[in-house]
């Protein structure tokens, strides 16, 4: 039995997690928090405030299509900022599919001041964040808005993904 490999994309903040694990739950396929597979490096840059960049994300997207290609099925949790990101996610399996949880700055920045013990730090990481983000077109990915209940996103994202048949 085939399952779908599906990235659930968006800037830190915007469920990418907690809609991911649910979704993944839901389709029967194993959850990855791309966050996990950060160098150690990568995350001591981003608890100190400071932005990544392309060459520090290349090694960490290797290592996601990596995964991508391993796996049967997955949902993975990934920013996927830019169409570069994608694209090399996609090298771990072109039908790769996307979600992408669309929100405003300031719902994600609100929902940022909530979190605890996240290393992603400050607002001026999310705005560099909302700074690279190419948002992906609709023939790209399934584009989900946030401002809803966690439930009705997950019930947008399940009714938007059009899954072959012998994915269960």
């Amino acid at each position: 039995m085939r399952h779908p490999k599906i990235v659930v994309m968006g800037v830190s903040g915007s469920g990418k997690s907690l809609v991911g694990e649910r979704l993944s739950e839901k389709l029967g396929a194993p959850f990855f928090d791309a966050d996990a597979y950060h160098s150690p490096d990568n995350v001591e840059k981003m608890a100190s405030g400071i932005p990544l960049t392309d060459d520090d994300r290349r090694g960490w997207l290797d290592d996601l299509a990596a995964l991508i290609r391993n796996e049967q099925g997955l949902v993975l949790a990934c920013s996927a900022l830019k169409r570069i990101y994608r694209d090399q996610l996609r090298k771990g399996d072109s039908a790769l599919r996307f979600i992408y949880l669309d929100g405003d700055f300031e719902t994600i920045w609100s929902r940022h001041t909530q979190r605890q013990d996240h290393y992603f730090n400050g607002r001026s990481m999310l705005e560099s964040q909302f700074e690279l983000l190419e948002a992906p077109s609709a023939e790209e990915a399934i584009i989900v808005d946030i401002a809803a209940s966690p439930e009705d996103v997950l019930n947008r994202c399940l009714s938007a993904l059009t899954l072959p048949n012998d994915v269960s």
